[in-house]
């Protein structure tokens, strides 16, 4: 499979490479055959999360004995440099390594979250010890914001990005592609199918391989998943006028109301509701394995049935999404899920 240099740290990796959420759904033993049959067949870069999981652990056993081949993706959500250092550890052990090639932040998505970050004793600053020691070898960033990640890229701390960009969530298009490729960041694309909103296989890689300094990062958990990436990778990524009209119509469908996880209705829900957690319940129900998702929502779908209506999460939301009504679904959903 054809690499490609990922940004400024030299790191040569497959032009795409797959993401470890969906690991964690099919048995332990083929979650460690899926991994190594992708990287039999070319792909090198794999991207997960303390956060997700037994994700790195099924990782770790799977990547164990051929370290050197592979290029390895993780990160956490704290901001607070003492517990990055332990949740590093964690992360290593896990991983069955002495060493992460890019450790990163998992979703700083406010404002509030990247200024902890940056601040004295903050995460970057714990971040930036462990380079020195060796334990990481270049830094990484993940943002659902824009605004964040613009923040994030123009600051040149950070080596390696992971943003979501689809052909329907596209506007990293605009400002985000150009300029990590001018300050030469690495750039993964989270979410390539939308969080699973999208079902064209062809479609999504072949739109993303036109931008030669995005990797895309799929979630995968089938060996026949990876072939079929495989082989739009290794074919012609020529979009067709077919392609783009059907792709035009894929956009006219879903617009942009769906959540895109940005958090900005949170902070001011008088209620305290985790909304993008209660209005993704379905898709997330896809992607993690039941008795994960049982653990994680127990008491979410009752404490969202507290909400007063008030509106403040519409108001707060950049993509004007009918969220009330949304909850109301994702409520409805974990009642008859959650039993």
């Amino acid at each position: 499979m054809q690499k490609i240099r990922l940004g400024r740290t030299n790191l040569k990796v497959s032009r795409v490479g797959i993401g470890g959420i969906p690991i964690q759904r099919p048995s332990e033993q083929e979650a460690i055959e899926i991994i190594q049959h992708a990287l039999n067949n070319g792909i090198n870069l794999i991207d997960t999360s303390l956060g997700y999981g037994e994700s790195e652990i099924r990782i770790g056993k799977a990547i164990s004995g051929r370290r050197d081949d592979v290029v390895v993706i993780t990160r956490t959500g704290t901001t607070d440099g003492k517990r990055m250092k332990e949740n590093l550890e964690r992360s290593m052990k896990q991983l069955q390594t002495d060493y992460i090639d890019v450790y990163g932040m998992h979703n700083i998505s406010t404002a509030e979250r990247y200024d902890q970050v940056m601040a004295k004793g903050g995460s970057l600053e714990a971040m930036l010890e462990a380079k020195e020691e060796g334990k990481i070898g270049f830094l990484g960033f993940t943002s659902h914001c824009m605004e964040t990640m613009l923040k994030a890229v123009n600051s040149k701390a950070f080596d390696v990005i992971l943003f979501p960009f689809n052909f329907v969530n596209n506007e990293a298009t605009e400002k985000l592609v150009p300029l990590t490729s001018k300050l030469d960041i690495g750039f993964t694309a989270m979410k390539p199918f939308a969080g699973g909103r999208l079902t064209d296989v062809d479609l999504v890689m072949k739109y993303l391989l036109q931008f030669d300094n995005v990797v895309p990062v799929p979630g995968v958990q089938k060996k026949e998943e990876v072939d079929q990436i495989i082989e739009i990778v290794n074919g012609s990524w020529d979009l067709t006028e077919q392609d783009e009209q059907k792709m035009a119509e894929i956009r006219k469908e879903l617009g942009i109301k769906f959540c895109q996880w940005c958090g900005y209705c949170k902070p001011g829900c008088p209620e305290e509701i985790d909304i993008p957690m209660v209005i993704n319940a379905e898709l997330m129900w896809k992607l993690w394995p039941a008795e994960k998702m049982r653990e994680w929502y127990k008491g979410l779908g009752e404490a969202a049935s507290n909400c007063t209506e008030c509106g403040a999460c519409e108001e707060a939301c950049p993509y004007q999404l009918p969220i009330r009504d949304m909850l109301k679904k994702g409520i409805e959903f974990l009642e008859i899920n959650m039993n």
